[in-house]
């Protein structure tokens, strides 16, 4: 029979994770983009290379450096005792930061080339009315690239649900605390309880096929507005 006071806690953690991590994306992602699609500079490209570089490293690599950096001996152990902890690693603050770290790309590539499709024109007709960067940015920028927000914000959220190797190496697999909804399937399946595996993967699947739907709406509707 199933236990809903166990399966609850895994969704609630990974919804709160979800959220948070998302919100903190698109605070981070978006100067991040800005700069990449405006600037000039030679070396943006490798800064783009390395915001890009969870895609292709190994989660459980990445996981690992994280588990060391936000450690005793790395900057976790200089973080976490502002607040009397001992370290980031195995809780849901280094969850968080692990997160966004590892769903950056999934959040600046879509708001970058939303930035990038908006062209040089809106910005000189802008400076021609004598808007400062900071009005232009908010009254021009960001509006006509609200398709790549929407996109970001989906992306960054389902990336963020989906997680496993790298939430695993530096959360571990603490009821209430880190174990997010991934983590509860494998564990499900590793004591071989099937019907609760079955209930979550299938609200995994359900919930990829909504993310799938929504991006194929939010493509369909900016390739309408553009026409």
């Amino acid at each position: 029979m199933l236990d809903a006071a166990e399966l609850w806690p895994p969704i609630r953690l990974t919804l709160q994770l979800a959220s948070l991590s998302t919100i903190l994306l698109l605070l981070v992602g978006t100067p991040v983009a800005w700069w990449l699609a405006r600037s000039k500079a030679r070396w943006k490209e490798a800064v783009a290379a390395v915001v890009a570089m969870p895609l292709v490293l190994p989660p459980t690599v990445l996981g690992f450096y994280l588990l060391i950096a936000l450690g005793p001996s790395g900057a976790g152990g200089l973080i976490a005792p502002l607040w009397g902890a001992r370290t980031l690693a195995f809780t849901f603050e280094g969850l968080v930061l692990g997160s966004v770290i590892y769903s950056l790309p999934f959040v600046v590539q879509p708001i970058r080339n939303a930035f990038e499709a908006i062209g040089d024109r809106p910005f000189e007709v802008a400076a021609t009315l004598r808007a400062s960067p900071w009005d232009t940015f908010w009254t021009v920028a960001v509006p006509l690239a609200r398709p790549g927000f929407m996109t970001a914000a989906v992306l960054g959220f389902a990336h963020t649900v989906g997680e496993f190797g790298v939430v695993l190496m530096i959360g571990g697999n603490i009821p209430g605390e880190t174990k997010v909804l991934s983590v509860a399937i494998y564990d499900f399946v590793e004591t071989q309880r099937w019907t609760e595996a079955h209930v979550l993967a299938g609200g995994m699947v359900a919930f990829s096929f909504l993310v799938v739907l929504t991006m194929f709406v939010l493509e369909k509707r900016v390739g309408r507005n553009r026409r």
